[in-house]
């Protein structure tokens, strides 16, 4: 027996799943007219369906109708337009997988809670059709243009900082070192790639890993040129690194299943650990020839 309290709260949780379900319903619907394979859109297409199958079963049950979160659908569509369908889809059924606990719980009240349930689980499987998103083939070359220019360009810009101590000198070589670096891994990695002969473009490949490398670039050389203080400078550039290796990680952890904190450790020891070798070097440098 269901007291009028727990009705209540039954009430006030079917209405927030609604809102929920509507909510996921558009946003599917936008990213399947959005996908350009037919394959995937299908699949996009399957679920925004259910989604809205899912309204309309908590609809019965509360017998009102629920807009939807319109700021949350031009987020996550936007979201797929510019990080990709696959990412998307992962962080949204990231909640859902939250959403699968509570749901369980109206079992005993609401019989068509587990039918609801076993299709929001078949969900994780249907995304595993769009793991072949174009743009995740080329992850491994934006991951060694972010790499190489976290690594070895946050490390030179700690040993300028020390070594020459005048930001809008260290900006300019710093600039003019990251083009011609960027440059190089781009022609490095066409070069892998062509010789791999990987399902990959040699060309887009190259081109994801110079421009990673060149944007990681400029980020990091823009305090210097805002910041008089090189050393404060050198403050933010290192914080710039950090938030780029944060976000750049979250990314590939949530669009391919890999553990956060492991690659996020790794590269963040990598590039702060080289910086302040770069730095005592530039010390160094400074105090034996006396600049």
């Amino acid at each position: 027996m269901v007291s009028e309290n727990q009705e209540q709260e039954i009430l006030e949780k079917l209405i927030g799943y609604q809102k929920d379900e509507i909510t996921e319903h558009y946003i599917y619907q936008n990213l399947a007219s959005s996908v350009k394979d037919l394959h995937n859109s299908e699949i996009l297409t399957r679920m925004s369906n259910e989604e809205k199958s899912h309204y309309n079963t908590w609809k019965k049950y509360t017998g009102a109708d629920i807009g939807p979160d319109k700021l949350k659908i031009w987020v996550y569509t936007l979201m797929g337009r510019i990080l990709g369908v696959t990412f998307t889809i992962k962080l949204m059924e990231s909640r859902e997988n939250q959403a699968i606990v509570t749901y369980r719980e109206l079992e005993p009240v609401i019989p068509e809670a587990e039918s609801i349930i076993r299709q929001e689980e078949d969900h994780e499987l249907q995304i595993i059709g769009l793991i072949d998103e174009k743009r995740l083939h080329y992850v491994g070359s934006i991951v060694l243009g972010l790499n190489d220019a976290l690594v070895e360009f946050t490390g030179s810009l700690a040993g300028f900082t020390f070594a020459l101590q005048d930001p809008r000198i260290i900006a300019m070589v710093g600039f003019i070192m990251g083009i011609a670096a960027s440059l190089s891994m781009a022609a490095s990695e066409y070069l892998s790639q062509k010789s791999e002969k990987t399902e990959s473009n040699p060309l887009t490949a190259a081109t994801y890993t110079g421009l990673a490398y060149i944007v990681t670039v400029i980020i990091l050389i823009l305090p210097y040129l805002l910041i008089p203080d090189p050393f404060i400078a050198l403050i933010f550039t290192l914080g710039g690194a950090l938030a780029i290796i944060v976000l750049f990680t979250f990314y590939t952890s949530v669009a391919r299943d890999l553990p956060f904190w492991k690659r996020f450790s790794e590269m963040a020891v990598l590039s702060l650990g080289i910086a302040a070798i770069s730095f005592i070097i530039g010390v160094i440098v400074r105090t034996v020839f006396g600049l």
